[in-house]
């Protein structure tokens, strides 16, 4: 049985473009994959503390040297690193904030790329331990950034994605950039005519 890890970052709730868009993809993907589960941890409600000294002192020792205090620092890593490990697909639905990704979401990818767990280091190098699945990003952002637009360059987000998660392993990533939201914002267009726009790529990748 198939298992989607559904992580939305977004605090905007349902008015959220990405949720909307992150909604779409889960119907679709379960149409394709009857039977299959779906496995979603909201960012936006969870609390994940940021990286520190305890957690750093565990991460790079032995669990048999772990302290109460960092094994209580681990905890949250260990259970969101399980998340990804049991899923065969994850997709991530996130807004774009000042041309990178938001803290929670960093904060969620540093708990989960973690020595030992989805990368290790040996003779022959870095060996992510994460291969296998299939990534999918939906970015909402109030401009538009992707290949040819005069923002182009300002996108840090999408190769961000790119270089972190090839760094565990996963390789196969998509990435829909829903951009212009600021139209919706504006008035320009209605929310549902927005979201319209991308139906048929997210469905494509709901289909991969």
């Amino acid at each position: 049985m198939a298992t989607l890890l559904k992580i939305d970052v977004s605090p905007r709730g349902d008015s959220s473009i990405s949720r909307q868009l992150g909604s779409r993809f889960a119907t679709e993907w379960q149409s394709n994959h009857v039977g299959g589960e779906i496995v979603t941890r909201d960012l936006a409600t969870t609390k994940i503390p940021y990286v520190d000294l305890p957690w750093i002192a565990g991460a790079f020792s032995a669990p048999d040297q772990h302290t109460a205090e960092h094994k209580a620092a681990l905890k949250i890593s260990d259970e969101l690193i399980g998340e990804l490990l049991s899923a065969d697909e994850v997709l991530i639905t996130t807004p774009m904030y000042n041309f990178s990704t938001p803290a929670i979401l960093k904060a969620w990818i540093d708990h989960i790329v973690r020595l030992n767990k989805t990368f290790s280091f040996g003779p022959e190098g870095l060996k992510g331990l994460a291969a296998g699945k299939k990534v999918t990003i939906i970015i909402a952002s109030g401009s538009e950034y992707t290949a040819g637009s005069p923002l182009e360059s300002y996108n840090i987000e999408g190769p961000y994605f790119r270089v972190i998660f090839g760094f565990i392993g996963i390789t196969d990533l998509t990435i829909v950039h829903a951009g212009g939201t600021n139209k919706v914002a504006q008035g320009e267009v209605t929310a549902p005519v927005f979201v319209e726009k991308f139906i048929h790529e997210v469905d494509l990748a709901a289909a991969k």
